[in-house]
C-alpha cells in the first residue's frame, strides 16, 4: 500500500464530506435572513414560521459540518507534516483567521439569534442572523485565501527551505481567490435553495402546511435561479484564469492532448486513452472553448504535450527528472463536465418553477414538484465535482509550482495507520451522518407549527408513518 495514494483517499473523503454540509450552511442561513426580515419588514407571522423552521434545519447542519471540519484541519499536522512545515507560516495564517474571527463570529451571534426570540427587539435579532450569514461567507473567504495559495501562490518568499509570509495584502488580493469566493459563495446559495425547495415540494404533494410551503418553494426557486445563474458566469470567470495561471488543468479538464486549432472548439464528450494520450472520440461544439477562455469567439490553447515538455524544462530541476505534470485526465474531464451539467439542470428547473408560479400552476404541477425533491442532490453533486475538478487538476502539485503531493505528506506515518484512519472516519461519518438524517427527518415531520407553540398534526417521531 502507498501511503501517499491513502493520505490523499483520506483527505478526499474527509474533504467531500466536509463540503456537503459548508454551502448548505452559508445557503440556508441567508435564506433564514432572508425571511426574518421578510418577517421584521413585513410583520407577517408566517414568515417569522419560516425563519424558525428553517433555521432548526441550518442549526442541526451547522452543528455537524463543525465537527467535520475539525478532522479536516487536523490532518494537516497527521498525513500532511511535511506540507505543513513548508508553507505554514503562509497557509496559517488564514485558517487562524477564519477561526479567531469568522468562526467566532458565527458561534457568537448564532447563541444570541437562539436565545433571543421575543426577548432582543425585532431589528436587533435580525442583525445577529444576518451576521451570522455573514461570518459563514468570511470563513468561506479565509478557506479559500488558503486553497488559493496552493492554485497560485503569492506574497512569500523562500527562506531556508520555507515559504514565509512577505505580503499579507498580496494573499487576500490573489487573482485566485476572487474567482473562487462568488463561484463558492453563489453555489451554497444554490444548495440552500434547492434543499429548500425540495423539502417544500415534498409537503406540497402531501399537502401540508400549503401556504407555509408555497412561500418557501416561491423564495427558494428565485434564489436558486440567482445562485445558479452566478455560479455560472463565476465558473466562467475562473476558467479563464486558469487558462493564464495553470493551463495544465484547463487542457486535462478539456482533454486536449495537442495544441488546439485557433479558434478552439469544445469537447462535449470524448472517449479518452490516456494510455495512448489520444481521444479516440470527440464530439466538438465549434468556437466554444475559444470563448469560454478568451471571451471571444478566438485563440488557441496549449496541449497536454506541449505544456508536459514546458514544465519539465522549468520544474524538473526543482522536483526530479521525468515527473509527469500531466493530472489524471479522465478524472478532471469528467468531474467539470458533471459540474456543468448538474449546474445546467439547476438553472433549468428555477427557470420552470418561476414561470409556473407566475402562470400560478406551481402547486398543482406534480411532475415538477416530484422532480425538485431528488433535485436537492444536484447542487451538492456539482460542488463536490467542482472541487474533484480543482483538486485533482492541479496534480502531480500540492502547491502549484512550488512542492509535489509526493513530497508534502508525513515521512513517518505508515500505510496501516492511515489506513486504520480512514476505517474510523468512514464510521465516524456514517454515525454522524446517521444522526443528522435523524434529526433532520424529525424536525421536517414536526412541521413549522412546532416552533410556535403550535402542535404539529405530524408525528416528531420520523419512522412514524401517520401523515406521511
Amino acid at each position: 500500500m502507498d501511503p501517499v495514494f491513502l493520505a490523499r483517499v483520506q483527505f478526499a473523503v474527509t474533504t467531500v464530506y466536509h463540503f456537503f454540509f459548508v454551502p448548505l450552511t452559508i445557503g440556508l442561513v441567508f435564506m433564514v435572513a432572508l425571511m426574518q426580515t421578510l418577517y421584521v419588514v413585513k410583520n407577517n407571522e408566517i414568515y417569522k414560521k419560516m425563519a424558525k423552521f428553517w433555521g432548526h434545519l441550518f442549526l442541526i447542519n451547522f452543528a455537524v459540518g463543525v465537527v467535520t471540519g475539525i478532522i479536516q484541519e487536523f490532518q494537516f499536522g497527521m498525513n500532511w507534516s511535511d506540507y505543513s512545515r513548508f508553507v505554514g507560516d503562509v497557509f496559517g495564517a488564514p485558517l487562524a483567521i477564519e477561526a479567531l474571527l469568522a468562526f467566532f463570529m458565527e458561534s457568537t451571534f448564532i447563541g444570541i439569534w437562539i436565545f433571543g426570540w421575543d426577548r432582543l427587539p425585532k431589528k436587533v435579532h435580525l442583525t445577529s442572523i444576518w451576521l451570522v450569514s455573514i461570518g459563514t461567507m468570511l470563513s468561506g473567504f479565509w478557506i479559500l485565501t488558503a486553497n488559493s495559495f496552493m492554485q497560485h501562490p503569492v506574497g512569500f518568499a523562500l527562506k531556508n527551505g520555507r515559504a514565509e509570509m512577505n505580503d499579507f495584502l498580496a494573499l487576500i488580493a490573489n487573482g485566485q481567490v476572487w474567482v473562487e469566493f462568488p463561484h463558492v459563495i453563489t453555489g451554497a446559495l444554490s444548495t440552500g435553495a434547492f434543499f429548500v425547495a425540495g423539502i417544500s415540494a415534498y409537503n406540497l404533494l402531501k399537502k401540508r402546511h400549503m401556504e407555509f410551503y408555497k412561500k418557501s418553494l416561491n423564495m427558494a426557486l428565485v434564489i436558486g435561479l440567482i445562485g445558479s445563474l452566478g455560479a455560472a458566469l463565476s465558473g466562467h470567470g475562473q476558467a479563464q484564469y486558469l487558462v493564464k495561471t495553470q493551463p495544465m488543468k484547463m487542457a486535462a479538464a478539456e482533454a486536449i492532448w495537442k495544441d488546439t486549432t485557433d479558434p478552439a472548439p469544445w469537447s462535449a464528450f470524448a472517449i479518452i486513452d490516456s494510455a495512448k494520450k489520444e481521444n479516440k472520440f470527440e464530439i466538438n461544439i465549434p468556437y466554444a472553448l475559444s470563448f469560454l477562455s478568451y471571451s471571444k469567439f478566438e485563440g488557441g490553447l496549449k496541449g497536454m504535450e506541449t505544456l508536459q515538455k514546458e514544465y519539465s524544462q522549468k520544474y524538473d530541476a526543482k522536483v526530479g527528472k521525468d515527473t509527469n505534470y500531466i493530472p489524471p485526465v479522465k478524472t478532471t474531464y469528467w468531474s467539470f463536465r458533471l459540474m456543468i451539467g448538474f449546474g445546467t439542470l439547476m438553472i433549468l428547473l428555477s427557470i420552470i418553477g418561476l414561470f409556473l408560479w407566475k402562470k400560478e400552476k406551481l402547486e398543482q404541477s406534480k411532475t415538477f414538484l416530484k422532480f425538485l425533491v431528488p433535485a436537492i442532490s444536484f447542487p451538492f453533486l456539482a460542488n463536490t465535482f467542482g472541487w474533484i475538478m480543482t483538486e485533482v487538476g492541479r496534480q502531480p502539485w500540492t502547491v502549484f509550482g512550488l512542492m509535489t503531493t509526493a513530497d508534502s505528506v508525513s515521512p513517518n506515518v505508515s500505510a496501516g495507520t492511515v489506513l486504520f484512519s480512514i476505517i474510523m472516519y468512514v464510521l465516524i461519518f456514517t454515525i454522524l451522518a446517521t444522526v443528522m438524517v435523524y434529526l433532520m427527518v424529525r424536525e421536517i415531520k414536526k412541521g413549522p407549527g412546532a416552533h410556535q407553540g403550535i402542535e404539529s398534526p405530524i408525528s416528531a417521531d420520523p419512522f412514524n408513518k401517520v401523515g406521511a
